[in-house]
């Protein structure tokens, strides 16, 4: 893996399978954890590691090691009393940043409460990623990790065409990296710094949210 951020997910519904395989896919390590053993097995050749525990114990917690990792993903949907005991366990062991899913306004107050860094509600993040896509046509899917940290996939504005990504310089420019290069049936993961951009390509990136939606607006 060529990124050092490493995430864990939580629960293997279709939110939590989705995020594991995003991050997954853009170069990042990723733990995914669930409590069902046929979820586990059905997931473990789709992320760097998948291990079946019950979160809600803070023994499994503590021995997977869960305090040494960047961002935990508290994906679990339906046991609401699941999601918010393991919460508040990964609060108290002290991890850095803890993304949890909650069911419904009232959920997500709880889970601020108890420390959760950022509250997700999909359904209402799945309209931002739709209102993204309106407002620019470029953009393709948008991921708000945090408030300040997100990823979209972007057709590769014509301004850009032509160019090496050195010399489109996004890094500098926006404080965007451009971690992959989707061109046609081929990924190009991760993309050297000479790869010229070209008509077509799809652009991944990672960034600051400012910066994301200065790149959105390029023509």
């Amino acid at each position: 893996m060529k990124n050092n951020k490493q995430f864990a997910v939580i629960g293997l519904g279709r939110f939590g399978t989705s995020v594991a395989t995003a991050l997954y896919k853009l170069g990042y390590e990723v733990l995914a954890i669930d409590s069902d053993e046929e979820r586990v097995q059905k997931f473990s050749d789709e992320v760097t590691h998948v291990v079946q525990a019950d979160t809600t114990d803070e023994n499994s917690l503590k021995a997977l090691g869960i305090r040494n990792f960047d961002v935990v993903v508290v994906a679990i949907g339906e046991d609401i009393q699941a999601n918010t005991l393991t919460t508040l366990l990964l609060k108290d062991l002290g991890v850095k940043y803890i993304v949890a899913k909650a069911r419904n306004e009232l959920h997500g107050k709880m889970l601020s409460k108890i420390g959760a860094d950022r509250i997700v509600y999909p359904e209402r993040d799945m309209g931002l990623r739709v209102a993204h896509n309106l407002v620019s046509t470029n953009v393709l899917e948008y991921i708000e990790l945090s408030p300040d940290l997100s990823i979209v996939e972007v057709t590769a504005p014509k301004s850009l065409v032509g160019q090496s990504l050195a010399e489109a310089n996004l890094r500098v420019k926006y404080e965007v990296n451009v971690v992959a290069i989707k061109r046609g049936e081929e990924v190009i993961v991760p993309p050297l710094p000479d790869e010229k951009i070209k008509t077509g390509d799809i652009l991944i990136c990672v960034g600051q949210t400012k910066g994301i939606q200065k790149l959105e607006e390029m023509e």
